[in-house]
C-alpha cells in the first residue's frame, strides 16, 4: 500500500499548525468560560442545555469555516506557490496527492474538535459539577459534527480543482446550504403533481449531501438517546458520499493540463 497520502497528509496538518489555524481554540476557550459564568447564576438544567448547544454549535461553525475556507485553497496553493509541479514530477500520482490533502485537513479538524470538545466538557464540568450519563449523546453529536466537515472538505476539495478558492467557496457554502433542505426539494417536487419535476428533484435530492441527518444538537442537549442505527448509518452514508466525490476530483484533477 503507498504510504504518499499518509506523508502528504501529515505535511498538510503541519502547514495548518504553522499557519495558526489552531489558535482559534483559544477563542473557543475564551467563548465557553465566558457563556459559564453567566449561566453560572441559571438553573443547572437551564445553563447545561444552554451550554451544550453553544458549545456544539461553536464546534460546528468553527470546524465548518475551517473546512471551507482552507480546503478551497489546499490545492490553490500549492499550484500558486509551485510545489505542486515539483512534487507531482516525483513518484506521485495525483490521487495520492488529493487523498493526502483531504486526510491532513480531516486530522487538523480532528484535533481542533477534540481540544474544543475538552473546552465544552470542562465548561460543563463548572456549571453542574458531574457528568451524566444522558452525556454521551454529546459525544455522538460530536462525532456527527467530524462526519459533517469530513463530507464539506470532500466538496471543497473537488470544487477546488477545477475552480478558483472564491468560486470553490460559494459552491461549497451553497451545496452544505442546499443540503440543509435536500428532503424539503424532494416534498416540492410532489406537490407540483409534474413527474419531470418531481423525478428531477427526486433527483437533486439524492444527489445532494443530506447535512440534515448529521444534526442531532438538539437532542444531546436534552440528554436523548441517538439510535445506535442512526450512528452506523451516517458514518456509512458518510464514508460513500466522500469516497465518491474523492473519485470525482481525482479524475478531474488527474485529467486537468497544469503547465
Amino acid at each position: 500500500m503507498s504510504t504518499v497520502p499518509g506523508i502528504v497528509a501529515v505535511n498538510t496538518f503541519r502547514e495548518a499548525v504553522r499557519d495558526r489555524v489552531l489558535y482559534n481554540l483559544i477563542v473557543f476557550a475564551l467563548l465557553m468560560i465566558g457563556a459559564s459564568v453567566l449561566v453560572g447564576e441559571i438553573s443547572i438544567g437551564i445553563s447545561r442545555l444552554v451550554i451544550i448547544n453553544l458549545g456544539l454549535s461553536a464546534i460546528s461553525i468553527f470546524g465548518l469555516v475551517m473546512a471551507v475556507f482552507i480546503g478551497v485553497g489546499l490545492v490553490y496553493k500549492e499550484m500558486e506557490k509551485r510545489t505542486l509541479y515539483s512534487l507531482l514530477a516525483k513518484p506521485v500520482r495525483r490521487w495520492e496527492f488529493l487523498v493526502g490533502k483531504f486526510g491532513g485537513l480531516v486530522l487538523t479538524l480532528s484535533v481542533n474538535t477534540f481540544f474544543m470538545a475538552l473546552g465544552l466538557g470542562a465548561a460543563l464540568y463548572y456549571v453542574s459539577r458531574e457528568f451524566l450519563r444522558a452525556d454521551v449523546a454529546i459525544v455522538v453529536a460530536i462525532y456527527f459534527i467530524l462526519l459533517e466537515l469530513a463530507l464539506v472538505t470532500a466538496l471543497a476539495l473537488f470544487f477546488s480543482c477545477f475552480s478558483s478558492p472564491m468560486l470553490s467557496t460559494l459552491y461549497t457554502l451553497g451545496i452544505y446550504v442546499a443540503g440543509f433542505f435536500s428532503s424539503d426539494i424532494r416534498e416540492i417536487g410532489l406537490v407540483t403533481h409534474s413527474p419531470a419535476i418531481e423525478t428531477s428533484a427526486r433527483v437533486i435530492s439524492y444527489l445532494l449531501p443530506n447535512f440534515r441527518n448529521f444534526n442531532v444538537i438538539a437532542a444531546a442537549s436534552h440528554g436523548e438517546a441517538i439510535p445506535f442505527s442512526l450512528i452506523w448509518q451516517n458514518t456509512a452514508y458518510a464514508a460513500l458520499y466522500v469516497a465518491l466525490v474523492l473519485i470525482g476530483a481525482s479524475a478531474i484533477f488527474s485529467g486537468r493540463n497544469l503547465k
